[in-house]
């Protein structure tokens, strides 16, 4: 055990040696846009390289398997959207456990999902998704870039609300999430609900129809496209989020400090202005909070899922 005089010197050393952020999903993604945004005012402020690497595969497993195989010293971190939480209840075999192996250190942002149909289904409003699949209960096919992730989660919450049935289509083991939208845009599946920033182009280009976004309320990325719930499933809000975690058995200090250092970054003008420029808004919490939270996000996922009849 450490004396309270080495927490100390490690707390004050930190970091003693170059920072990795791992994400688990591929480069141009909105936790990696995120990572990129932080890694140099962190590499600034510390006096040390702050690096990105992405891990993607195993159904975004493969980056944090990485990061709970690290030194629990706080140099190797993850960036990882809700799936972090989810992943616990819903996902079995997995090389390490998701709430144990890991603490949380801060929340990021929140923002909105959007949910799509490929041009190709004819599908171009919510109302007609939900008449399709009552049409045809549990034909109608759903992506999602894996199970227990957000894009997993959120469906099955939609599906609820809405009182329809449906086949989940998860990827392959090694899709990423391009591959995932690709599929989308070729009607593999009728729907699918994706980051907007990953949608963005491919509704742009008119590949992708934007039926609805998750959140309360309308998002600034798509402004003219109603929220699920406008759209006929009153109440329906389902943000995603990002946070940051280290390996369990890092140091208190070190934790509490990687808190406050990117708390402090995330609360600069340039970095809120990002944020709000990519469709997110902050989430404040101490890093005790973001603990629960998590803990929180987790059992409730169990409780849907289970509610929805989906195993691990």
């Amino acid at each position: 055990m450490k004396s309270a005089t080495n927490l100390a010197a490690s707390t004050r050393d930190y970091p003693a040696k170059p920072v990795r952020i791992i994400d688990p999903f591929g480069a141009g993604g909105g936790p990696d846009l995120l990572a990129r945004a932080l890694a140099p005012k962190l590499s600034e402020m510390w006096g040390h390289s702050v690096t990105v690497e992405n891990i993607p595969g195993a159904g975004a497993t493969a980056g944090p398997a990485q990061v709970a195989k690290s030194p629990a010293d706080g140099h190797t971190l993850l960036i990882n959207t809700n799936a972090q939480a989810y992943s616990a209840a819903l996902q079995k075999d997995l090389p390490y456990d998701p709430l144990k192996d890991f603490i949380p250190i801060i929340p990021l942002t929140r923002q909105a999902y959007v949910l799509v149909a490929g041009k190709a289904t004819g599908v171009t409003t919510v109302g007609e998704l939900i008449a399709a699949a009552k049409a045809k209960p549990g034909e109608l096919k759903f992506g999602s870039t894996g199970i227990g992730t957000g894009t997993h989660v959120g469906v099955e919450k939609f599906n609820q609300a809405a009182g329809i049935k449906a086949l989940h289509v998860p990827p392959s083991p090694n899709d990423s999430n391009a591959d995932t939208i690709a599929n989308a845009i070729a009607a593999r599946f009728t729907y699918y609900l994706v980051p907007i920033s990953l949608a963005l182009p491919h509704i742009r280009d008119g590949t992708l129809v934007a039926l609805g976004v998750s959140t309360a309320r309308r998002s600034t990325l798509l402004p003219e496209v109603p929220t699920i719930a406008e759209a006929s499933v009153t109440g329906f809000d389902f943000p995603i989020w990002y946070g940051m975690w280290a390996r369990a058995g890092s140091p208190t200090g070190v934790v509490d400090k990687l808190a406050d250092d990117i708390g402090r970054v995330l609360a600069g003008p340039d970095l809120r202005e990002w944020i709000a420029n990519h469709g997110g808004e902050p989430m404040s919490m101490t890093q005790p909070e973001f603990v629960r939270f998590v803990e929180s996000e987790s059992e409730g996922a169990a409780r849907l899922m289970k509610a929805a009849s989906v195993k691990p």
